[in-house]
């Protein structure tokens, strides 16, 4: 078997390879949550594509294990957000959970229409032209991080991160 040098990798590394920071995030907020899909585009600089896990079911049989597929279970997704001074999509993402229950006496939307959404991630390419979709379905914020705050911080925009649950996702490629 012959080795392969750097120009057959180069050769089958097609368009450079995907690059992470080429990305953008299409967040839907529910209406009550009044969110800027636009502005949030801009301020997410960070998100993954989505992970699914099918649970292996082990069976015993005389001594042995046989693995069966299982249930798929999706993980939950974190994006991480720029802090703009009007505090816009933070505010979003706090009414978003707030219409899922209120902080002083824990009511709020009951049916998953009213407060799950659609997030859309998208792989761009070095020309900005989109290359892979990923349409996570039924999300909702359970986690909205802090805001660390010091005397320390010189140079720096706050971020904040916000984990969603994903009931699951579809790709173009995999649908």
């Amino acid at each position: 078997m012959a080795i392969l040098g750097v120009d057959d990798f180069k050769s089958k590394l097609v368009g450079g390879g995907a690059r992470s920071n080429m990305f953008k995030v299409t967040c839907n907020f529910p209406a009550y949550a009044q969110g800027d899909v636009e502005l949030s585009s801009f301020m997410i600089k960070g998100a993954q594509f989505p992970s699914s896990v099918v649970a292996p079911v082990p069976v015993l049989f005389r001594g042995r294990q046989l693995q069966l597929a299982g249930d798929r279970t999706f993980e939950p997704v974190t994006l991480t957000i720029i802090n703009d001074t009007g505090f816009e999509v933070r505010n979003a993402f706090e009414r978003w959970m707030n219409g899922i229950s209120e902080h002083n006496n824990n009511t709020g939307a009951s049916n998953p229409t009213d407060y799950m959404a659609d997030i859309i991630v998208e792989q761009l390419n070095k020309q900005g032209d989109v290359t892979k979709t990923y349409d996570m379905r039924g999300c909702f914020p359970t986690n909205l991080s802090t805001i660390e705050l010091s005397y320390d911080n010189e140079n720096q925009i706050e971020e904040f991160t916000v984990e969603l649950q994903v009931q699951y996702w579809e790709s173009g490629t995999t649908s």
